[in-house]
């Protein structure tokens, strides 16, 4: 089945850019980065930059904005059954180089998963004066890691200005 990504959250001056592989089944039923209620992804963000947890959605967005955070997929389509990224095949990439360019206060990429790094890396060079860091995903099917040991992961590289 060919699916779609969204439109980039894209806040004004973002700093830190997050990059996914491409929605999960339920993320595309229901219009949303990180929808399933099992992904882990936007209680890290409020955990980590000091917010109170939100369920609606769009009250995430504004929280990934105030603090800078823009947020895309690697993938602009792909063919995939289900919403293992095992299954990705296919690929069209988004402009992840160019948006990284119009976007000059971006200085660190995380890569939320291996699978966004490696179609990263097959379509794109790395940029310099920017940091990249692929980090465990918070999909549930990442079950190797506990949601505490993600938090420590993830604050670490987020919240270090050197990296």
């Amino acid at each position: 089945m060919n699916k779609k990504s969204f439109q980039p959250i894209l806040p004004h001056q973002p700093s830190l850019l997050i990059l996914g592989s491409l929605p999960g089944d339920m993320s595309i039923q229901l219009n949303q980065y990180y929808g399933h209620p099992r992904n882990r992804f936007w209680k890290i963000i409020f955990d980590i930059f000091k917010g109170e947890y939100q369920e609606d959605y769009i009250l995430r967005k504004q929280f990934a904005e105030n603090n800078k955070i823009a947020i895309w997929d690697v993938a602009q389509s792909a063919y995939r059954d289900g919403s293992l990224d095992t299954a990705i095949k296919d690929e069209i990439p988004n402009d992840i180089n160019a948006f990284i360019i119009e976007n000059p206060n971006i200085k660190k990429v995380i890569f939320n998963g291996k699978k966004a790094e490696q179609m990263y890396l097959k379509y794109f060079p790395k940029l310099e004066n920017i940091t990249y860091h692929s980090l465990p995903s918070t999909s549930p099917a990442n079950a190797n890691y506990s949601y505490n040991k993600l938090i420590s992961v993830w604050s670490e590289v987020i919240l270090n200005s050197k990296n």
